[in-house]
């Protein structure tokens, strides 16, 4: 039986409670990835870390969103680390995109769509004309066109980005009693996102927070 997949989100700089994520995220019915975000990519002790770990699936969650040499020269700077996914801005636009997918090698290259944290009035304060859904599958499109190897969006634009995306499709905003929002806007349970179908979820606090063992059996419990 194919097993859910799921990416935890180690948002901490605390390489203890890092060690702790990973030692009681163990199980046998979910296939686990770990991602690290700037917040860990950027500290000493993080990237030195992430170096020695291995037989792990690792999401580097850098989103790039730069000019093409810029971006280019940041996925050499990290070449050493073989991580297995990393993101990148769709809106550092086309050139930089392919730039990107150029150099990325073995690791897959993941295009961001829209933040989870932001609404329809957050893309107007920003200077956005275009309603969220539509820039989202324009930007779909622009990622595929790109040849990217995945795409991170909303587990709410999933349906509409397969339509024209036709490679793996990771969600954050993933919340397993659908409350608890923190700064996300647009969320889902696991159940909903897979249903809509995502091939990874991503879930940070829902796992970290409070019993590491007890949320990963409540997040299997909810699934099956």
């Amino acid at each position: 039986m194919r097993k859910n997949k799921i990416f935890v989100a180690c948002d901490t700089v605390n390489i203890s409670k890092v060690k702790e994520i990973i030692e009681k995220t163990k199980n046998s019915k979910l296939k686990v990835g770990y991602k690290f975000g700037l917040e860990f990519l950027n500290s000493k002790n993080g990237r030195r870390f992430l170096s020695k770990l291995k037989n792990k699936i690792i999401f580097a969650d850098l989103k790039l969103h730069d000019i093409p040499n810029t971006c280019v020269s940041a996925i050499k700077a990290i070449k050493d680390l073989k991580v297995n996914y990393l993101t990148i801005h769709i809106s550092s636009g086309l050139h930089a995109l392919k730039a990107a997918k150029k150099f990325s090698n073995k690791t897959k290259l993941i295009g961001v769509t829209i933040l989870t944290s932001l609404d329809d009035k957050s893309l107007r304060e920003i200077g956005f004309n275009m309603n969220l859904k539509k820039l989202v599958l324009h930007q779909a499109r622009l990622a595929s066109k790109a040849k990217l190897d995945a795409i991170v969006c909303s587990a709410k634009e999933v349906k509409l980005v397969k339509k024209v995306f036709k490679k793996e499709i990771i969600t954050p905003g993933i919340r397993i009693s659908g409350k608890d929002m923190n700064d996300q806007k647009r969320i889902l349970t696991p159940k909903q996102a897979y249903k809509n179908g995502s091939d990874w979820l991503v879930i940070g606090r829902p796992i970290t927070k409070g019993n590491i063992k007890k949320n990963i059996q409540t997040l299997i419990d909810h699934l099956d």
